[in-house]
C-alpha cells in the first residue's frame, strides 16, 4: 500500500506554483508597481505586512516607502481616472455640447412663434389701469393707498 501511493507521487511532474521572476526590491516598487503580476503584488504585501508587525524603529527607510507606497499609492482604485491630456477632451466635449445646445435654441427661437401682444409695455400699463380700477389688491397690492411697486410691467421689450 505505502509503496503504491510513492509511485504514485512519482509519476507527477514537478510544477512550480509561484511566480519564476524574483520579489523586486523595495526601493524601486513606485517603478515596478504597474509590471508587477498579482501574485508577486501579494507577496511583496505579504513580506511588508509581516515587517510592519514587529518594531517600527527597525524597519528601513525603503520597507517604510514601501508600506506608504502600498497603502496610499496612486494605484487600483485610487488611481486618476483620467490620463494626461484628456483635459482637452473633457473641455472641447462641453464645448461642443455648449455649442450645439446655444445652435438648437437659436433654431428653436426662429422658429418659434412671435413675442405675444401682451408683452408689449402699453398692454402691461393699461393691465395696471384695469386693475386699478377693480381695485385688485386693496390691502397691499396695486390698488392700495401709496403702492410705488411697477406693478404688472414685468417685460419691457418692444417690438
Amino acid at each position: 500500500m505505502f509503496f503504491r501511493s510513492t509511485s504514485l507521487l512519482a509519476k507527477q511532474p514537478l510544477t512550480r506554483y509561484a511566480s519564476t521572476s524574483s520579489v523586486p526590491n523595495l526601493s524601486s516598487i513606485q517603478n515596478s508597481w504597474k509590471s508587477l503580476a498579482h501574485e508577486e503584488k501579494v507577496s511583496l504585501y505579504n513580506k511588508v505586512l509581516e515587517a510592519q508587525k514587529g518594531d517600527w524603529k527597525a524597519l528601513s527607510l525603503d520597507q517604510k516607502k514601501a508600506a506608504y507606497w502600498i497603502a496610499f499609492g496612486p494605484h487600483g482604485l485610487r488611481k486618476a481616472p483620467l490620463e494626461k491630456g484628456d483635459g482637452k477632451k473633457v473641455f472641447a466635449g462641453v464645448a461642443a455640447v455648449i455649442g450645439i445646445s446655444g445652435g438648437l435654441f437659436y433654431l428653436i427661437r426662429l422658429a418659434g412663434q412671435p413675442t405675444p401682444h401682451t408683452f408689449t409695455k402699453e398692454w402691461q400699463e393699461a393691465t395696471n389701469e384695469r386693475m386699478k380700477e377693480q381695485k385688485a389688491n386693496p390691502i397691499s397690492g396695486i390698488s392700495s393707498e401709496g403702492y410705488q411697486g411697477k406693478g404688472f410691467v414685468s417685460f419691457t421689450k418692444e417690438e
